[in-house]
């Protein structure tokens, strides 16, 4: 148990972190409550509970997480009693800025997943030399923007406040100033670093993923140590997995129509189903303009101009 002097001494951390935060540059966070702010630190925006969770230690990540839980803990559990039935993929895996950092309930898994939306360059040292792997998954930025809005949107929504305008959104997110973003230079810092240690960090589209899942499935099964057996191909393990994973299974899920994620925790307390939108690769041309859209792909050429990759 935690003793009186721990729990001083993280009071204090705590109190000294909140007032470091309060003197960063900050922008209101996307039509969020007045108090509900973005803070600017080492040139990326971030929330100030994972910016706390940062100095104490969407994209797919959610299809991602699911994916490798059900991976990993395959001989675990079946098709009728793995997690994933009754549970938020965000939930099975924590984050390890927030989640794990701060609630211990989630250490007892015993699973060796953790999730993070933090910059490669906030992670730890800890983490960049020790022998973890890590997965990154990006999505074309036009698709990127897009689930974000509604994401957030549909938070507002259920805390009855008024999401700004889509094209005010536009504006903000092609600025940088997004949940953890500059979106660019995040998906750079983690591009050079697969570049430089490829053995430790594997890069996934999204899009790719989309268009053959069994194959990069595979693959990350190979990546993470949890290779799948001779038998295992010819009896469809990977093909169940995906199956089991898929956008319209989850999304059909009642835990993931009616349940709640951070249930309790104030303002980080979110509907399940804001999580599950479409995964429509290419969405973005149902709520864009031509013009959004030049704007959006003549900045990513320039953001990612002379690193090799393209989105």
């Amino acid at each position: 148990m935690e003793s009186h002097l721990e729990k001083q001494n993280r009071d204090v951390l705590q109190k000294s972190l909140k007032e470091m935060i309060s003197t960063l540059p900050k922008e209101i966070c996307w039509g969020l409550r007045e108090d509900q702010y973005l803070y600017q630190y080492q040139g990326f925006w971030l929330s100030p509970p994972f910016l706390q969770g940062a100095f104490s230690l969407r994209t797919g990540t959610g299809w991602l997480k699911s994916l490798t839980f059900a991976t990993i803990t395959r001989t675990s559990y079946n098709d009728s009693t793995t997690p994933l039935l009754h549970t938020l993929p965000h939930d099975v895996v924590p984050f390890l800025e927030f989640d794990h950092s701060q609630f211990s309930t989630n250490l007892h898994l015993g699973i060796p997943l953790l999730a993070t939306h933090l910059p490669y360059s906030f992670l730890p040292r800890s983490i960049i030399d020790s022998g973890c792997k890590i997965i990154y998954i990006c999505r074309d930025p036009k698709d990127t923007f897009v689930s974000l809005y509604h994401f957030i949107a549909g938070h507002c929504k259920s805390k009855n406040a008024q999401p700004i305008q889509l094209d005010e959104a536009f504006e903000l997110f092609y600025e940088g100033v997004s949940p953890f973003g500059p979106y660019w230079d995040h998906v750079l810092g983690y591009w050079k670093a697969s570049l430089e240690h490829p053995d430790k960090l594997m890069f996934l589209k999204y899009e790719e993923l989309v268009e053959d899942t069994v194959l990069y499935l595979k693959k990350i099964a190979e990546f993470m140590g949890y290779p799948f057996s001779s038998e295992e191909q010819q009896q469809g393990v990977p093909e169940n997995i995906v199956q089991l994973c898929s956008f319209d299974n989850l999304s059909g899920l009642e835990v993931n129509k009616t349940g709640k994620h951070c249930e309790g925790q104030g303002n980080l307390e979110m509907e399940n189903n804001i999580f599950f939108r479409k995964g429509k690769v290419g969405d973005w041309k149902n709520y864009l303009t031509t013009e959004m859209a030049q704007r959006f792909d003549q900045r990513t050429m320039q953001k990612l101009s002379g690193s090799g990759l393209s989105l």
